[in-house]
């Protein structure tokens, strides 16, 4: 089946300059490439973190079947072909998909590629006993079955109108079934080579990795194209901030690229005047947003018991409570100090493409008056008048609002501190190192999965440009607890039996309008109904690249490492 795509297009902020553009034709003729990936990633498996650090870091050696352009378009990576109903690659009944392994590719130890490791990736990610980060992407799947050696068929519980979820886009890629034969279910975490040091197809092989630090990188010998990658070395730098990152690019020329420039737009202009580097940026799905943890994550409790389904949040599971805190924020102000024309104030977690996105804009304007009446209204009031508002029950509306360390993480945390604080919470701010935040450490306290706090604050955002997977995240079975140490999608512990019955019904539909209908009404329950996700800002993908760096092609639908492949020196 082809699915149309309805995009929306990324946007360059500066133009890559032109250049004397002597592109190389032979492997490692570039040289040594520097990345400065200030949120340093923790592990370089995939499927034990949902970080973007963790995902863009593991794209360097991992690849999936299938992935999308810089145009959101899908392309083939190790698969000979996108499979459609009309070459015979989706049944007709839309109930199963078989995907052709491309020919001659090898894993980077020279063994072959083969389906039976397609099928192993199917079953790590299912495994019993195990949590996997991007369970959300195998939804549906019954089967993945092992027809030769280069053929591989999924199949489905039923007709699946968008059958490329598995095994496409960088959250999906395929897994070496030698290499991790023996990491199954509840030994996953424990495979430390396996997962700090990953078997790939992609064009370079770990030789170094120091977790939350750097890893080290060099090409692959047995990629599959003979005269890539142009680079034949590869550092990516972790630790420091955004503001190291952008200088030694912007400024400095340390480095070739820069990730993740979360700093105020006028202090990023005055860098790019510095003149080694300019500035890339391109919106996709990303939004910035506050999760609301309906359970309980009280140091009262007994660990193994915080922030789990057993103990239910004081208040945070009333509606009105999660409503108020959402009117009183301005969006609009937050955007224009943290992003200005790389960001757009937003009430929606799926901004784009425009097919899936609902266009809500009754959060734009900030409300406070509105907030405290609702909270009145709702029994919530000062007793003591002391400023801070009680529950019926007597508990004070105290929060701890965690996020990572950044600067415009920062600043959006003291707005939004004095603007709940108007309104009658007490307000404790709290950031993180993000290599740690964002990481996968099954017994790091301070990960946003764990969620050991009221409140977190960050960005994610969806491969691709349908969104299926990304709203089936918040089904009730894929809820993180000490039984998935702590792995799982869920992060709000939210459970709806009709939100459930609507991904379900997402699942069977074919239909684009239908599709788009289904889709706006998930994110509508996650975000202006239920207020479970306030979102914030729609963030475009925001790096500096350096002057003499070429063949970087931008994008919001997949990593932005997609095409390092083909990224090379410039001369002159």
């Amino acid at each position: 089946m082809r699915l149309k795509t309805a995009l929306l297009g990324a946007a360059a902020l500066t133009a890559l300059a032109p250049a004397a553009m002597a592109q190389p034709t032979e492997r490692g003729a570039s040289g040594h490439l520097g990345l400065f990936y200030w949120q340093a990633p923790s592990v370089l498996n995939p499927y034990l973190s949902a970080g973007t650090k963790d995902l863009e870091a593991s794209s360097l050696m991992l690849e999936p079947l299938a992935r999308y352009d810089e145009n959101g378009t899908m392309v083939p990576y190790l698969a000979a072909e996108i499979p459609t109903v009309e070459n015979g690659g989706v049944s007709e009944d839309l109930t199963s998909i078989t995907w052709t392994l491309a020919e001659g590719v090898l894993w980077s130890d020279g063994s072959p590629l083969t389906a039976e490791d397609v099928r192993f990736t199917w079953e790590y990610c299912t495994a019993e006993g195990g949590g996997c980060a991007q369970l959300a992407k195998f939804e549906g799947v019954t089967d993945v079955e092992v027809v030769d050696d280069q053929t591989v068929t999924v199949r489905f519980d039923g007709p699946q109108p968008n059958p490329y979820t598995a095994f496409v886009g960088y959250q999906g890629p395929i897994l070496n079934h030698e290499q991790f034969a023996d990491c199954l279910g509840p030994a996953a975490p424990q495979c430390t080579e396996a997962n700090f040091g990953p078997i790939g197809t992609g064009p370079y092989v770990v030789t170094d990795f120091r977790p939350n630090d750097v890893v080290q990188l060099e090409a692959n010998e047995n990629y599959r194209d003979a005269s890539k990658p142009y680079f034949a070395t590869v550092t990516m730098k972790g630790g420091g901030d955004a503001t190291a990152a952008a200088r030694a690019v912007l400024e400095t020329g340390e480095y070739d690229y820069a990730w993740n420039l979360q700093l105020a737009p006028d202090v990023l202009e005055g860098m790019v005047e510095g003149g080694t580097g300019q500035l890339n940026t391109a919106f996709g799905a990303s939004v910035e947003r506050i999760e609301a943890n309906l359970t309980d994550a009280s140091p009262d409790l007994p660990e193994g018991e915080r922030s789990t389904v057993a103990h239910p949040h004081p208040f945070l599971t009333d509606p009105a409570v999660r409503e108020a805190l959402s009117m009183a924020i301005d969006r609009t102000l937050l955007t224009e100090i943290g992003y200005g024309e790389a960001g757009r104030p937003t009430c929606d977690l799926v901004p784009a493409p425009e097919l899936y996105a609902s266009g809500n804009t009754d959060c734009i304007e900030q409300d406070l008056e509105g907030a405290m009446q609702m909270l009145e209204e709702a029994g919530y009031t000062d007793t003591n008048g002391d400023g801070v508002r009680e529950t019926p029950d007597g508990e004070p509306l105290e929060m701890l609002y965690q996020t990572s360390t950044n600067a415009v993480r920062q600043d959006y945390q003291a707005l939004i501190k004095e603007w709940w604080e108007q309104i009658g919470f007490s307000v404790e701010l709290r950031n993180i190192d993000s290599s740690v935040f964002f990481g996968g450490d099954p017994g790091s306290p301070d990960t946003f999965q764990r969620f050991y706090a009221d409140v977190e604050m960050y960005t994610n955002t969806f491969d691709g440009t349908d969104p299926q997977a990304y709203l089936s995240a918040y089904t009730c079975n894929k809820i993180p607890s000490p039984d998935s140490a702590w792995v799982g999608e869920n992060i709000n512990r939210y459970c709806s039996e009709d939100y459930d019955a609507l991904i379900a019904e997402l699942g069977e539909t074919a239909d684009l309008d239908e599709r788009g209908r289904i889709a706006k009404q998930m994110n509508d329950m996650l975000t202006n109904q239920s207020h479970i996700i306030i979102p914030l800002t729609a963030r475009g993908e925001l790096s500096g690249v350096a002057n003499s760096l070429g063949g970087v092609k931008l994008n919001a639908w997949d990593s932005e490492l997609w095409n390092i492949a083909d990224w090379y020196r410039i001369e002159g």
